[in-house]
C-alpha cells in the first residue's frame, strides 16, 4: 500500500508539475479537434450522444462519478495486495508491470495535452468555449451532478492536471486489475467482476465526459508498455542469476573421517 500510495504521489507531482497550469488551453483544444476529428472519420464519435441519453438522469449519473472517483483507487490497491498476500511468486513481475505503465503515462500527458470533453464547453481559464468549443454538447457531471469530489474547486483546478487525459490510467489500472485477478481469482462471480470490471471503467470515463473512448486506446499502450518492461527486468534477472557462481553442493564436499585420530605433535 505504501508503494501504490507513494508512487502516485510522485506520478501525481510530476503529472501536474508539468500540467494544465504549463500548457495553454489552445494547445489542449487544438489536440481535443485532432482526437474527434480521428474518431468522426471512423465513424465512431458517439460520446456526446451517449453522455445525452443519461444526462437528465441525475443519480445514475452520480453513482458513475463515484465509481470513476474512488474504484479506481480500490480496486488496485486490492489487486496488489491480493497479489502479494495469495500469489507472492506473481507479485514481482506486477509490481513492476504497475509502477512502469504509471511512470509511461507520464510521457502521453507531457506529448499531448488533451482537454478532456467536459471542458470543451466550460469558460476559463481551463475550458475552450471561447475558443469554439462551446459547439459541443458535453456536461461536466461532476460539476452539474456531484460526487464525492469534483474538479470545479479552486483547490482541485490548481493542483490537478486538467489535460492529463491521453492515455486514460483510469482504463489502464482497470485493465491491470483485470489482467492480475482473472487468472488467480477461483469464485466465478467474482472472476466474472474481475472481467467487467474494465467495461464498466470504460463507460465510465465516457459517460461522466472525463475522456474520449480513444483514451482507452492510450491506455491499453501503456499498459503493454508496462508489460514489456516487468518481462525485460524478469529477463535480466534470470541472466543475472545464471551468470553468478553456483556454490558447491554439500555432497560435494570431501568425507570426513568419523573419529579422526589426533594429531601427533611436533619434535
Amino acid at each position: 500500500m505504501a508503494l501504490v500510495l507513494g508512487g502516485y504521489a510522485a506520478y501525481t507531482y510530476l503529472r501536474n508539475e508539468f500540467g494544465s497550469a504549463s500548457v495553454e488551453p489552445e494547445t489542449a483544444f487544438a489536440n481535443a479537434e485532432r482526437v474527434i476529428e480521428l474518431e468522426q472519420r471512423m465513424g465512431l464519435f458517439f460520446e456526446e450522444d451517449l453522455q445525452a441519453a443519461f444526462v437528465d438522469h441525475d443519480w445514475f449519473l452520480w453513482s458513475w462519478n463515484v465509481f470513476y472517483g474512488s474504484l479506481h483507487f480500490l480496486v488496485t490497491i486490492f489487486a496488489l495486495v491480493w497479489l502479494y498476500r495469495r500469489f507472492p511468486d506473481r507479485y514481482r513481475r506486477y509490481r513492476n508491470m504497475f509502477a512502469a505503465m504509471t511512470l509511461s503515462a507520464l510521457a502521453g500527458f507531457s506529448s499531448f495535452p488533451l482537454m478532456p470533453p467536459r471542458l470543451l464547453a466550460a469558460g476559463p481559464p481551463y475550458g475552450a468555449a471561447d475558443l469554439g468549443g462551446a459547439e459541443y454538447e458535453f456536461v461536466d457531471t461532476l460539476a452539474t451532478v456531484g460526487g464525492l469530489w469534483s474538479f470545479d474547486s479552486g483547490t482541485m483546478q490548481e493542483v490537478s492536471n486538467q489535460y492529463a487525459a491521453m492515455p486514460s490510467l483510469h482504463f489502464a489500472w482497470a485493465m491491470f486489475c483485470a489482467v492480475a485477478l482473472v487468472p488467480t481469482v477461483r469464485n466465478p462471480l467474482g472472476r466474472a467482476a474481475s472481467a467487467a470490471y474494465p467495461v464498466l471503467t470504460l463507460f465510465a470515463i465516457v459517460v461522466t465526459g472525463n475522456h474520449y473512448w480513444i483514451d482507452a486506446v492510450g491506455g491499453l499502450v501503456v499498459l503493454g508498455v508496462g508489460a514489456l518492461a516487468a518481462a525485460t527486468i524478469d529477463h535480466l534477472g534470470e541472466r543475472r542469476a545464471e551468470a553468478e557462481p553456483t556454490p558447491p553442493l554439500v555432497d560435494d564436499v570431501p568425507d570426513m573421517p568419523d573419529d579422526p585420530s589426533p594429531m601427533t605433535p611436533a619434535r
